[in-house]
């Protein structure tokens, strides 16, 4: 992983063989960046993806296997009890154009993943809300 900075904005490419959600980790922690948003596209051939069951309050997750596109990679960063916490949903597109999206849990990258994350300046915590079943913001 290698990356920018422009004022605010950084650029981050996550090279083949990373994992994403590791790394943006990585590069949160080393950057102090503990609030923000991210955007970004790329190629995984390894992807844990999800669901949250909003009745029984439970994710549900799936392997993908193959090459895809990452079509689209957002999300935002927080904290949650002190430490980085990432949230990144993800579409994908397999080579009959078909897409699939979710929670994205992790994916190993094939190619490259372009992404780019602006910093926000201040810190918002989460907290686990047993109404909804989730980790959500606490303000």
């Amino acid at each position: 992983m290698t990356y920018k900075r422009f004022g605010n904005t950084y650029v981050v490419s996550i090279e083949k063989g990373e994992e994403v959600v590791e790394s943006l980790k990585r590069f949160c922690e080393a950057e102090n960046v503990r609030l923000g948003y991210i955007t970004g596209i790329g190629a995984s051939n390894k992807l844990v993806i999800g669901i949250f069951d909003t009745r029984e309050k439970v994710y549900r997750s799936t392997e993908i296997s193959g090459e895809h596109e990452i079509t689209s990679l957002v999300g935002n960063i927080t904290t949650m009890k002190g430490e980085i916490y990432l949230h990144i949903h993800v579409t994908l597109a397999n080579s009959k154009f078909e897409a699939i999206g979710g929670h994205l849990n992790s994916a190993v990258i094939s190619g490259v993943c372009e992404v780019f994350v602006h910093k926000v300046e201040g810190e918002v915590d989460r907290e686990f809300d047993q109404n909804v079943g989730l980790n959500v913001l606490k303000l």
